[in-house]
């Protein structure tokens, strides 16, 4: 599977890879970081292995991960991917996003899901795309709502987490039909 790179202005989404995921490093080692995430990422050999478990799933055509480049601050950011596709179906799901708390906030992540969103709807010709998120991690449920998203329903204590509690998960989805009002109306200055 060929993996774009996706690009505006602001946001550069490189493929991942085991030659690029050292540039996030310092980013990886920040506290708290994707602390409402199953996943550890913090030391040189956890986030290789986080790098390696999605590469794995991109040979299966299950994933499209991505490296994050700001061109603002020219310097990467992050990582995020498209996860559980579906081709059969036509979904598929963007998370595994985690930027570095500078660019937090920067408009950053509006531009990385306007690529995203556009390449999924436009290029692949999804019917829906789906985000799934911790039910305490309120930061990001209200930026996938303000993305457009409709909180679809909980799953409740569904994934165990690394400090052994259970997390519910709120699932977000954005409709292929919703795609052209939200896209001129959530993402018109990026049209």
């Amino acid at each position: 599977m060929i993996v774009p790179t996706l690009e505006n202005q602001r946001a550069k989404l490189s493929p991942l890879s085991m030659d690029n995921y050292m540039h996030l490093l310092n980013i990886a080692k920040q506290e708290n970081l994707v602390q409402y995430s199953p996943s550890k990422v913090d030391t040189p050999e956890d986030l290789k292995a986080y790098v390696q478990t999605a590469l794995n799933r991109q040979l299966d055509k299950k994933a499209i991960p991505f490296i994050i480049f700001d061109k603002d601050k020219q310097e990467f950011a992050g990582c995020t991917r498209f996860g559980h596709i579906n081709w059969h179906n036509k979904v598929l799901y963007i998370g595994w996003t985690w930027i570095g708390r500078e660019f937090q906030g920067t408009g950053l992540n509006m531009n990385m899901k306007f690529l995203m969103l556009q390449y999924a709807f436009e290029t692949l010709k999804f019917d829906k795309v789906g985000f799934t998120i911790d039910e305490r991690n309120k930061r990001s449920r209200k930026a996938v709502e303000k993305l457009g998203g409709t909180l679809e329903g909980i799953l409740r204590k569904d994934v165990l987490m690394l400090d052994g509690f259970k997390r519910s998960t709120c699932c977000y989805g954005i409709l292929k039909e919703e795609w052209d009002g939200i896209k001129k109306d959530v993402f018109k200055a990026y049209i």
